[in-house]
């Protein structure tokens, strides 16, 4: 039966003589957004949509108050032609 051969690693001499040790890399979490839990993302969710829909009412009270200026307009100027 064939045994497997332990692996045997490569050891890297340094370049230099002196006997320095190199610091390990810093680790980053895994994600950029690791630290943000479901209520964190939930209440941003939630306050975009509140700011879209504060956005959509003001854009649909402009419309109204527009038609409403036109309409007055026209019916102003209709009576003075009377």
């Amino acid at each position: 039966m064939p045994t497997a051969a332990p692996a045997v690693q490569p050891s890297h001499a340094p370049a230099c003589s002196c006997q320095h040790t190199t610091a390990p890399a810093p680790t980053r979490p895994a994600g950029a957004l690791r630290g943000l839990n479901a209520g964190t993302v939930g209440a941003v969710i939630m306050v975009g949509i509140v700011l879209t829909a504060l956005l959509a009412a003001v854009a649909v009270t402009a419309v109204s108050v527009a038609v409403a200026a036109v309409v007055m307009r026209s019916l102003l100027a209709s009576q003075r032609r009377r």
